[in-house]
């Protein structure tokens, strides 16, 4: 097998290495995922306004192909919150309530999805998640929470869903309220007690799976179905035929663009999911690998008769905390739940409705970290505001546009801190040859006749005029006569053309009004730029070597005499 194939499956290499004893590891893993997916899965799928066998299905082939393309060794991939409401505002409307053909158009979307991620691959756009701070998943995850939580409200109370947005469905939980089903309202908050106090003292756990066995025996053997508790009913038994979905006409087109957003957001949440658990595992997963594993994901889904799939955290970390070793934990995974398709159908038809609609909540639950918004309320200011932004944006805009108006609104502030950057006025520090900013260190001490500045960024084309600004500006109000000013480039990882042509102009300003200007630490790239514009000719050589010390002791000899100290 050639380096090509190795690379492009990555499954060769690693399985080569894999050692019998994880083997034990994997099964127990793989099971008990397999007990969490089946009813989270099923959860999520009636969350997205499709069948609850269809989030089977997606778990089932994704987490197949997955194993053969991907990088991450503990990924649990299938449908997760986030995917399902985003297919859930685009698919309801476009089946027009057709619960088969939300099916295929859901099953399209996935197999769109697969092509967008094969293209991302050849391209290279494994970048793409770079615009995506962790500030921003922070917002959106909590913002998604909401709006996940807002469609399951109803079926707390037994009530007819209704309303659109977050804010329709909360005004349409208040006024009907008279209508609350006071069994299901119990029945769905002692489940979700229990479900929390599970999660606290019994991790890593199958505690879902435990809270669904509950409630089916609640509900098949005692009085409670009589009392308004709707039920999943019947699934279908087996394994679901393989297809291919395909729309045509305007269908296509919303399709490509929901497609887009799933793979956004897919990607993201998938490549976060799988850094965070690799990060305390202690290894690495390819970033541009992960987009052709994601792709063979969704397309597994897709001929399956699944939905766009993801690399979930809640799940993945339920895999960790199992055990697993490897990827094969996936592969036990896929066997549990096509063996559950073919034997435990006829025990899931007494589910609940109101069950799944707590696993989701409960998921979800995890979402909103108001510990790390208040770390950032005291931090940073700014980027607190971004998260709440974002959390708006994504309640009251949609998920996609929630995450790229906070994105954007990020870029900006960063333009905005590129265009006014810092001008830090250096001083020596006492007992040594070292110089660093005097507003911070107000011990500093000045030299006489000489000004030290340091602009804390980049000279661009749009911050050449606020720099300018603030270096006249001290040098108007320096105190005494200025014979020097040093400019310290070392924050300076780039200078473009105007910025070099900038500094060369600031130079024939200063030599009038007789200052000497100098430059130092300036990058090589940046010396590139500077003496490709004619800098050297005005000052002399730019070299890396030359420091502040080593300016100041050529000025003083030049200038001696002068009163410079």
């Amino acid at each position: 097998m050639n380096l090509q194939h190795l690379q492009l499956l990555p499954v060769i290499s690693w399985l080569s290495r894999y050692e019998k004893s994880y083997l034990k590891w994997d099964l127990i893993a793989g099971t008990t995922l397999a007990f969490l997916v089946i009813p989270t899965s099923m959860a999520y799928a009636t969350l997205a306004g499709l069948p609850p066998e269809t989030g089977i299905y997606s778990s089932l082939f994704a987490g197949l192909l997955y194993f053969l393309f991907g990088t991450s060794r503990h990924l649990a991939i299938g449908p997760t919150s986030a995917m399902s409401i985003l297919i859930a505002t685009s698919i309801g409307a476009m089946a027009g309530g057709d619960p088969a053909k939300a099916v295929i158009l859901a099953s399209a979307t996935a197999l769109t999805m697969a092509g967008i991620f094969l293209l991302a691959y050849i391209i290279r756009l494994s970048s793409l998640t770079n615009f995506i701070s962790d500030t921003i998943l922070l917002g959106f995850k909590a913002g998604t929470a909401l709006v996940i939580a807002s469609t399951q409200l109803s079926k707390f109370f037994g009530i007819k869903d209704g309303g659109e947005g977050f804010t329709g469905k909360i005004l349409h939980l208040f006024t009907h309220l008279d209508e609350t089903n006071y069994v299901v309202l119990v029945f769905g908050i002692t489940a979700l007690l229990i479900l929390l106090s599970g999660n606290k003292y019994l991790k890593g756990k199958p505690v879902a799976l435990i809270v669904v066995i509950l409630a089916i025996l609640m509900v098949s053997f005692t009085g409670l179905g009589n009392k308004g508790i709707d039920v999943i009913g019947e699934i279908p038994r087996g394994l679901p035929a393989l297809t291919w979905p395909i729309s045509t006409g305007q269908e296509m087109s919303d399709i490509l663009f929901l497609a887009l957003a799933c793979f956004f957001l897919s990607y993201i949440e998938t490549v976060s999911s799988a850094r965070t658990i690799a990060r305390e595992k202690g290894y690495e997963v390819d970033s541009r690998q992960e987009l052709l594993a994601l792709g063979a994901a969704n397309l597994g889904s897709a001929i399956g008769g699944g939905y766009a799939v993801a690399g979930g955290l809640s799940q993945t970390t339920i895999n960790v905390k199992s055990g697993a070793r490897s990827l094969v934990a996936m592969i036990i995974t896929s066997i549990v739940l096509g063996f559950s398709l073919y034997f435990m159908t006829g025990l899931l038809q007494n589910l609940p409705q109101v069950i799944l609609a707590v696993i989701v909540v409960d998921a979800v639950i995890g979402l909103i970290n108001v510990r790390e918004m208040k770390h950032l309320y005291k931090v940073s200011r700014s980027e607190f505001w971004i998260t709440m932004l974002t959390i708006l944006a994504v309640i009251y805009v949609g998920v996609l546009k929630g995450i790229i108006i906070a994105a954007l609104f990020s870029i900006l502030i960063l333009l905005k801190r590129s265009a006014t950057p810092y001008m830090a006025v250096l001083g020596k520090i006492p007992g040594t040859s070292l110089f660093s900013d005097m507003f911070r260190h107000p011990d500093n001490e000045p030299v006489e006749g000489v000004l030290i500045l340091r602009p804390e960024s980049s000279i661009l084309y749009f911050n050449i005029n606020h720099i300018r600004d603030k270096i006249f500006e001290q040098v108007n109000h320096f105190p005494g006569s200025l014979k020097l000013l040093i400019l310290d480039l070392s924050s300076a990882n780039y200078v473009d053309i105007s910025g070099a042509r900038f500094l060369v102009q600031m130079e024939e300003d200063l030599e009038k009004k007789g200052i000497v200007f100098r430059i130092v630490d300036a990058l090589g790239r940046v010396r590139d730029i500077l003496r490709a514009e004619g800098m050297e000719k005005e000052i002399g050589h730019i070299s890396r070597r030359n420091t502040i010390n080593e300016l100041l002791e050529e000025f003083l000899q030049k200038y001696e005499g002068s009163g410079v100290s």
